[in-house]
């Protein structure tokens, strides 16, 4: 399914969360879930401040959109995040049974919506998802790519200084 202006304006939320998380000094990754026009999740990665290998911006956001909705159905929500989800984001989405993915940059180490596995519409699941990505992809990479440079640029300085 092809993104639309209003995907654009919902990923700048969702990047405005990237943000956030790498000022929190968290791997710059966004997530807001909307449903009929308004946002009922937001989260943004945790896995340092809460030292929780599951405290992706996904994982946070559905919980939040669970709670808003009263369900863990999240059946006519769509999930905007700045990168394309891992394997365990994609499994929380089709166990939230939401419909619709829009993502940003592709995730070529362990994408889940085709960049390194297709997790969409595993074979025999009672549930698929739609997924429009790219969107904003520039500057949802942009931001991780700064978040890794700089970080570099700090274990050097580190090193040059012990």
């Amino acid at each position: 399914m092809d993104a639309t202006a209003q995907d654009r304006q919902w990923m700048q939320v969702a990047l405005n969360e990237a943000q956030a998380a790498a000022a929190a000094g968290e791997v710059p990754v966004g997530a807001i879930v909307v449903h009929q026009g308004r946002i009922i999740g937001r989260g943004r990665n945790a896995c340092e401040q809460l030292q929780d290998a599951t405290a992706h911006a996904e994982v946070i956001a559905i919980t939040a959109a669970s709670g808003a909705m009263g369900s863990w159905r999240l059946e006519d929500c769509t999930l905007y995040v700045t990168l394309e989800p891992c394997p365990m984001c994609l499994g929380a989405c089709l166990n939230a049974r939401v419909p619709r993915i829009v993502f940003g940059a592709l995730e070529p180490k362990c994408g889940a919506c085709g960049s390194v596995v297709d997790l969409r519409a595993p074979p025999g699941y009672n549930h698929h998802i739609e997924v429009a990505g790219g969107v904003l992809a520039g500057e949802c990479g942009q931001v991780l790519k700064d978040f890794f440079r700089a970080l570099r640029e700090a274990r050097r300085q580190d090193k040059e200084g012990a």
